[in-house]
């Protein structure tokens, strides 16, 4: 991501995840009123836009960087928030699919410490700046021996969303070592 000579050119981030719309079994990176979106951030999300993919300017109030959301205390949540697959318009708004961390000393206790998984946003479709909706509780965590042991253990950190004869894929890292899908349904 290239934020320019600005402010916060060495802001550290990891990832970022660009507005999408599913046309047949691709998702193709939308405008969203005349520009790109992209949430982005590492603990908090940001978002900024672009007019070309390639320079991105990030959204400010007062001189600070607009964070869209943050970790939540006493929620799965608790201590990071980063950028999932790309958020995916549909009729209901923007579907945005997000990594988070519990955190090691102070997060809920169903959860092992520094547990990864995954929430879910929704976005207004016409203002991406304006979320409707966020889930309590997380839809995807480690469950089976490759997501739960590996190089860094209780770990699904989910990267991808591909639409494919009728199915969406959903395909994420497991306990730092491997790569597994996910498979649902589709519902046009």
């Amino acid at each position: 991501m290239v934020l320019g000579e600005g402010k916060y050119r060495d802001t550290w981030s990891k990832s970022g995840a660009i507005i999408c719309r599913q046309k047949n079994e691709k998702l193709i990176a939308e405008k969203v009123n005349g520009k790109y979106w992209m949430y982005w951030g590492d603990t908090d999300i940001f978002v900024c836009t672009s007019e070309n993919l390639i320079d991105w300017t990030p959204l400010e109030k007062e001189g600070e960087l607009i964070k869209m959301f943050s970790p939540r205390k006493g929620k799965f949540d608790n201590q990071l928030v980063e950028p999932g697959p790309p958020p995916v318009i549909t009729e209901n708004g923007i579907v945005f699919i997000y990594n988070s961390r519990n955190h090691d000393e102070t997060g809920i206790p169903e959860l092992p410490p520094g547990t990864y998984m995954a929430g879910q946003v929704l976005i207004d479709k016409n203002d991406p700046t304006k979320i409707l909706d966020r889930t309590d509780d997380y839809f995807f965590k480690p469950e089976t021996e490759y997501e739960i042991k590996g190089q860094i253990g209780n770990v699904v950190f989910l990267e991808a969303l591909i639409p494919f004869n009728d199915k969406w894929l959903l395909y994420y890292g497991t306990a730092d070592s491997k790569i597994a899908v996910a498979e649902c349904n589709s519902n046009k």
